[in-house]
Parts: structure tokens; sequence; C-alpha cells
């Protein structure tokens, strides 16, 4: 049975935001499990998603051995073991130390950075974001100050094509090709304009900067401040980044409407060295699947829960993505996976209303127009950006499927019985299937 239902708008608060305010931030980290219904978790912070292949082994070792075998990739790019004893906290923590992945211990849990996943492979960025990505985790480790940020604080290394930048980072650093580089401070179009070799040092300076606004508002993310806050924060970055010796201008750069995951498949390359793009339906890679990614050189895990595998001899890349196919990962746009998303759900999840991951499965069909999110409660952990269809178990049973862009939920309609027939072609039918 369906019922239409009206326009509204996202409830103010993220809904994927795990971290209740009136208890402290609860974030799970890799040294702070996460008691679940499924056993404990650990979330692995994994700045850019670069992971070498000894860390990746790691990783992949540390889940057979102490969680239930399986890597669930995030929408930060970083990975969740589930299913851990709740006694394997030091050992956990000993073999992530060894493989490089815990440089801090007291800053493991805010080491959170997005960064364009293709920088460097297809030429179409303005900047190769390694030197900034290292320089920036090598500053915020090594700052007392920011061991304040909460486990939700977004930074995003955007390499000019606008991909990352469209998440809504708390802090957003663009790449330019003129030797500068954009600050972008929360949302809204306003940015700094800064030389590009000071780009890292310049967002810690404004993550100080908001630390000191938020001391009084309760605020753990950019968006949480007040208006009138917000706009203070701004004029205060360029205050001290005068004080730093950083010249920043004011500029304005549109934000784009919505994110660009790269297309699964091979990446176009300089013929040296191959890339492949892949993407991993719901996330979740079980660990042959694990193993075959790590197969490459380096292993970039992306903010669109896929991964982008580097150092691919190119006459063996055709071969390698015919086996990420059978292995069941998505390696082409008309994939019945591609763009499909859902949060852990039953059982894993006590507060979950359905077990969405079944549910999407029994969905999948043809390719749709849209990409489609299932949650199984009103939080929407791990949603995306932009514009999705929004698939969500409601408490009195049954499910509302409804069309959000621009933070509106438009279109609606509610699936009653749970038929999964009708379920199935509602959700079609609102993607704008591809038949």
């Amino acid at each position: 049975m369906l019922a239409a239902m009206s326009a509204s708008s996202l409830p103010s608060r993220s809904p994927g935001d795990a971290c209740a305010r009136s208890s402290g931030d609860a974030c799970p980290g890799a040294l702070r499990l996460h008691r679940a219904d499924d056993g404990a978790l650990a979330r692995i912070r994994i700045p850019g998603g670069v992971l070498t292949p000894h860390q990746a082994a790691a990783l992949g070792q540390a889940a057979e051995r102490f969680g239930d075998g399986e890597l669930h990739l995030t929408s930060r790019g970083n990975v969740q073991l589930r299913g851990l004893a709740p006694d394997c906290g030091a050992e956990l923590a000993g073999l992530l130390s060894r493989a490089g992945l815990l440089p801090s211990e007291a800053h493991e849990r805010v080491r959170n950075v997005v960064a364009s996943p293709l920088s460097g492979l297809d030429g179409l960025g303005s900047t190769d974001l390694r030197p900034w990505l290292t320089e920036l985790d090598r500053l915020l480790c090594g700052n007392d100050r920011t061991t304040a940020l909460s486990g939700r604080f977004l930074f995003a290394l955007d390499d000019g094509r606008g991909d990352v930048d469209a998440i809504g980072a708390d802090l957003t650093l663009l790449g330019r090709a003129d030797g500068y580089a954009l600050l972008r401070v929360g949302d809204g179009d306003a940015a700094l304009r800064v030389p590009s070799c000071d780009g890292p040092r310049a967002a810690i300076v404004a993550a100080e900067a908001f630390l000191d606004a938020a001391r009084d508002t309760g605020a753990w993310r950019v968006r949480d401040l007040p208006h009138d806050a917000t706009a203070a924060l701004r004029d205060n970055v360029v205050r001290r980044l005068r004080q730093a010796g950083i010249a920043g201008a004011p500029e304005s750069r549109p934000r784009p409407p919505g994110t660009t995951a790269p297309e699964p498949g091979r990446v176009p390359d300089n013929g040296r060295e191959a890339a492949l793009s892949v993407g991993v339906p719901l996330g979740r890679l079980d660990p042959a699947q694990w193993r075959l990614l790590a197969r490459g050189g380096e292993l970039r895990l992306t903010p669109w829960r896929g991964a982008v595998v580097t150092g691919i001899a190119p006459h063996l890349a055709d071969g390698l993505l015919g086996e990420f196919s059978e292995a069941g990962l998505i390696t082409g746009p008309d994939s019945p996976w591609a763009g499909v998303g859902a949060c852990i759900g039953r059982p894993g999840c006590a507060k979950s209303l359905a077990d969405v991951r079944a549910e999407a499965g029994a969905a999948v069909g043809p390719a749709g127009r849209l990409p489609v999110y299932w949650s199984g409660c009103e939080r929407r952990c791990g949603h995306p950006h932009g514009e999705w269809i929004d698939v969500v178990a409601t408490s009195g049973g049954g499910h509302r499927i409804s069309h959000v862009r621009g933070g509106l939920s438009t279109e609606a309609a509610t699936v009653r019985d749970d038929d999964p027939v009708v379920l199935a072609a509602t959700v079609a039918a609102a993607r704008g299937a591809r038949v």
C-alpha cells in the first residue's frame, strides 16, 4: 500500500551523527571500541583512504583474527571492523600500531581526512594532494590542541575537481593551478585564498579557531555553530592566519551541488602504471575480496564506499578488472549494485527497525539514475551527500521513500505492508531505473 507524503526538510542534526552531545563524544575509534549487537566495533581512521600493501594486509589480518572477517567501508573512506571480542583491544591496537595505522594514540579519532581519490592518477586535478595529505596528518598528530576536536570533525582535500568539496566538510582545501589554494570554512561559497604550500598549516590554524569558537556553544562541527558565530569564525581565521604569517584573501567559489564518485572501471592512465576503480556492494568486503584488492600497489578507499587500486602493470589491468567483477565487486556503471547503499541495519544495530541490507539486496534490479540509500532508522547513519533516494524503515512498520535534494526530502511515498515486490518497484521508479 502506497501513501503520498508532503515535502519536508531533513533533520537539522546530521542523520549519521552517532555522537550524542548530551553524553560526550562517544564516536568509536581503534582504541575506543563501541559495543554493537553483533559484537564490539572498531573504526580505523585512514587519512585520505590511502593504504600501503602492508597496511592493507594488516587490516585484513585484524578482521579475520579479531572480528567477523569482513571489512566495512565508511562514507569517509575509513574502515570498520565488526564482531570483535570485547577484550581484543590491546592486541588489535598493537597490530595496527606495528602497521603504522596508529601514529598517535591521542589523535587517532580526529584523523578524519577525505581526499580526491584519483588525485595524481588521471591528470584532471589541479594539485597532487599527496604532499598536503602527509603534511596535514603530521601537523594534526603533532598538535596537542587538536585532540579536542570531535570524532566527527572532518577535513577534506580536493585537488580542484570538486568531488570531495561537495561532501560538506568542516574545513576544505581546494587545489588550484596557480600556486594558491582555497580554504573553505564550513558550508557556503566563501573561501580564503592562501599559498598552496601553506594549505595544511592554514587548515590547522582554522581548526584551532573553531575550537575557541565552539568552547561556549557545545558545537562539535562548524555547522553546529550559531550563524553569527560562524561568520565571526571566518573573520577570526583571517586574523589568525595573518598572525601565523600566512596571507589569506577572501574569495568565493560555489560549492558543487553533489559529489562525484570515480566511475568504476579502468582509470585513464599515462601508460606506465594503471589504476582500477571499483565499487563495493553495501561497502562490505569479505576476506577474499579484500585480499584481491590488496594485490595491487597502493589502495585508496573512497568516501563512496569504493576503492581505487593503483600500481598495476597496464597489460594486467583488464584481467584484474575481470577478477574483480567475478568476485562480486562493481566494475561498471550498469551493475545492479551501482549506487546502492545501506546502513548496517539489523541484526548488527539495536536501533535499526529492519534488516535493510537484506531488503536492499532483494530490491536490486536495473541500475538507476539516482543513488539509493537504505536506513534502518531516522538517523540515516552513513547516508550519501547531494541528491539521492532515501529509503527509511519507519517505527509504524513499512518504509518511507523520499527524493532528497538540497537538504529537502520531497516526492515521498510510503510502502506500508512491506510487500518486497511493491517495495522494489517503488524504489526503482523513484531512482529512475534504466531499463
